[in-house]
């Protein structure tokens, strides 16, 4: 068994004084590779960084839409300065939020269409985060499909709307909440989404699954979700660690981890 956590934010602070035994818990719970992914300039140097100290681990870089009071041209240079790296395999964390709204919406939009540019230049699959914005987001890749590929990052929306990013072709992936009591609609979409378009993924230090709630998230978690996900489908769970895993090494082009 083995499975890939598609979301990890172990340069977060709080994994700084013990990210080595989370990564090594995370390897006797099966999991074999991690994505960790950046914000801004500081957690995407940081997560290069780490993904050479540490084995079972690549990087995604990217300006985060909390953070796109930050986005111009020398900060995007770095970025671009970060994909020359072997071990970085991804653009992203990026998108729109408008829940919290730390950064204009307008400037939201000049980061994320800015990095989309630059994305479908480099020809590297993003991670896209989308919160309380699909008018805006679907729009938004509408003008890019067939230029860009990708995955909607812990998942949030309904299946009608998981529907329209499948067709843009799309990966979506489940984070801890579809183990929530409340889930209603996560598990609508895990119903609905092929397996072999779905990815798995902790968002850790966030959104701790069950039976874990209350503790900082760590990657080892990850496992409660695609347990989850086997439930939900009435497929074994071999069967669902296999398929994500796959389609992580499809999307980020993984080749032979360092499992």
């Amino acid at each position: 068994m083995s499975l890939i956590d598609s979301h990890v934010h172990l340069n977060d602070r709080r994994f700084q004084d013990d990210i080595g035994a989370v990564i090594n818990s995370a390897h006797k719970a099966g999991v074999s590779h991690m994505i960790n992914v950046g914000s801004n300039i500081a957690t995407s140097k940081l997560a290069v960084k780490q993904s050479h100290q540490f084995k079972g681990l690549s990087a995604a870089v990217g300006i985060h839409p909390h953070h796109a009071d930050t986005y111009n041209r020398k900060s995007i240079k770095e970025i671009e300065a970060l994909l020359s790296d072997k071990k970085v395999v991804a653009w992203g964390e990026i998108g729109l939020d408008y829940h919290y709204d730390f950064s204009p919406r307008q400037q939201q939009m000049k980061a994320f269409t800015g990095q989309l540019e630059l994305i479908a230049r480099h020809k590297v699959p993003v991670i896209i985060h989308n919160r309380e914005s699909h008018r805006d987001m679907l729009r938004t890749l509408t003008d890019w499909k067939g230029s860009i590929t990708g995955v909607m990052h812990c998942y949030s929306g309904s299946a009608e709307m998981a529907r329209s990013f499948l067709d843009l072709g799309y990966y979506i992936s489940i984070a801890g909440p579809v183990t929530f009591k409340n889930a209603r609609k996560l598990l609508d979409v895990v119903k609905y989404v092929p397996l072999e378009s779905l990815l798995i993924e902790t968002d850790c230090p966030y959104l701790t699954p069950v039976p874990y709630r209350g503790k900082r998230n760590e990657p080892a978690y990850v496992v409660e979700t695609a347990r989850k996900i086997a439930e939900i489908k009435g497929l074994d769970f071999e069967t669902v660690a296999r398929q994500t895993t796959e389609n992580a090494i499809k999307l980020f082009k993984l080749g032979k981890i360092d499992a």
